[in-house]
């Protein structure tokens, strides 16, 4: 007969074995590592072979021409001062010079067409201002066509010519050799010389555009008197030459030499002013 005070047994709880014991198992370890391995592959991907846009490409063309048209230029500026490098100091110097004066008269004339330009606006009446400028042209042509007096520096010359021997040819080299030295306004003996003026020899005197005129022989003549007394003086020039006539010469610096003598200005018979 069974005992009903027996306790009841206990459930038997399989061991687990010690670590370092046979049969161990480590502890399970972390996940796997393939998707870190894979993104890093993306990565590489991405970057290799490298994707150039066509904006890139036009950028880079674009720096390649300029470069390229810098050291071309270089080239060239290096290239045209090759020959200066072996010139001469007195070479050199003289380009400086021609230069320093070609610039210089550039900024002549800059300047005097600024001061034209500066007169023109600031004038309140332009067209007042033209018509003076119109007046003026007007008398300067005065001047060289013998209808309008005029004065300012100068000289006078006197040829003597007691013998008689001086002749309307020499008269007339006189005359060119002033001018050919400046001279702006010349009357001899009244009678006022211009462009289209004319010497003759004419019973045993002479004549300019037909009206004779007898020794002394005085010429009033306008422009700068330090050119035009040395031209006359040159050797073998006028003084010279009538000196060699037994004639006297007598040259007058002066500051003021008025030619008053005038001409009636001639109105053409055919020609017309193209303008109208």
């Amino acid at each position: 007969m069974s005992n009903d005070n027996t306790p009841p047994e206990e459930p038997q709880v399989p061991e687990r074995p010690l670590e370092g014991e046979a049969g161990a198992q480590p502890p399970p370890g972390p996940g796997p590592v393939e998707p870190q391995q894979s993104g890093r592959r993306r990565l590489a991907a991405g970057l290799w072979p490298p994707r150039v846009t066509r904006a890139q490409l036009i950028v880079a063309l674009l720096l390649f021409v300029l470069g390229l048209g810098l050291a071309i230029q270089v080239r060239s500026n290096s290239d045209s001062s090759a020959p200066l490098r072996g010139a001469r100091q007195e070479d050199l110097v003289r380009i400086l010079d021609e230069l320093d004066g070609r610039t210089k008269r550039l900024e002549d004339e800059k300047q005097k067409l600024e001061d034209q330009r500066k007169e023109l606006e600031s004038s309140s009446n332009q067209a007042e201002e033209a018509r003076r400028q119109t007046v003026e042209k007007e008398r300067q042509l005065g001047i060289l066509a013998g209808t309008v007096a005029a004065q300012g520096p100068g000289i006078t010359l006197k040829i003597t010519d007691t013998k008689g021997q001086v002749r309307s040819d020499q008269l007339l080299d006189t005359l060119q050799e002033l001018r050919a030295a400046g001279a702006e306004a010349i009357q001899i003996n009244g009678v006022r010389v211009v462009a289209g003026s004319y010497f003759s020899d004419e019973g045993g005197g002479v004549s300019i555009d037909g009206k004779k005129i007898t020794q002394p022989y005085e010429f009033r003549v306008i422009g700068r008197p330090q050119d035009l007394e040395p031209a006359l003086n040159i050797p073998g020039g006028v003084v010279q030459t009538m000196e060699k006539e037994q004639a006297t010469v007598a040259v007058t610096r002066s500051a003021k030499i008025v030619v008053d003598a005038l001409r009636a200005a001639k109105q053409p018979d055919y020609a017309r002013s193209s303008s109208s």
